[in-house]
């Protein structure tokens, strides 16, 4: 625990001599850590501001739009893949708020509100709203599923996405904090010295961006936050 708390707040040092404000908008909206689920929604109205198409296999589709910066981090990510023989495709980047919802009713219908609630977002509360998070598929198999964590680009993908500024957002042994099953395919842009970290520590975003606030508000002291 200690080892843990001395390298988050590192982390938070090490964002700019100004760190609380640094911590303040990377936290707020439009900041690369800003943490959307079930408990922090986005409105129905937001949509960032800087989309745009990224220049990967897939990504000329409407529905892989990224935000600027991610999307760049997201041609670095497939440029190495593909140098080291792994083929990705980009199969779902930003949605409206609407259109979650239709996908959230969709399979609601499909598999009952409790085990969809494992799988999908509801509105508002999907980080594709961000423009942040991308699912990824392999060329030879374009499925969304456990699959693709076993194969050769899903371990790639686990192992240096956060060199690329990238986490592998939800894993099954975070079920229980982040209310999602095992999704190998999904990930989240947080940039590049957040992606590190979050890789190092083995935590979800939830808990990284709790406890770098603790740190970052002088509370991180001892294991019961005194």
């Amino acid at each position: 625990m200690i080892a843990k708390a001395v390298s988050l707040l590192a982390v938070f040092l090490s964002l700019s001599q100004a760190g609380l404000n640094a911590y303040v908008e990377q936290t707020s909206l439009g900041g690369m850590l800003y943490l959307v689920n079930r408990r922090y929604v986005l409105s129905r109205q937001y949509e960032p501001p800087d989309l745009v198409a990224p220049r990967v296999s897939g990504g000329d589709k409407a529905g892989t739009l990224l935000r600027q910066e991610a999307a760049l981090a997201l041609e670095e990510l497939f440029t190495e893949a593909s140098a080291q023989g792994y083929e990705l495709v980009a199969s779902s980047g930003y949605r409206s708020y609407k259109k979650q919802a239709t996908i959230w009713d969709n399979k609601v219908k499909q598999a009952g509100r409790r085990k969809a609630a494992l799988y999908v977002a509801p509105p508002g509360a999907s980080e594709h709203q961000l423009g942040l998070a991308m699912d990824l598929a392999r060329k030879s198999n374009g499925h969304l599923n456990a699959a693709f964590g076993k194969s050769e680009e899903g371990r790639w993908v686990a192992d240096n996405a956060h060199r690329f500024g990238y986490i592998v957002r939800y894993r099954e042994k975070w079920t229980e904090i982040t209310g999602y099953a095992d999704e190998p395919w999904h990930i989240r842009y947080v940039g590049k010295e957040h992606a590190q970290a979050i890789h190092e520590l083995d935590i979800p975003l939830e808990t990284y961006v709790q406890q770098l606030s603790a740190a970052a508000f002088g509370e991180y002291l001892s294991e019961d936050g005194r």
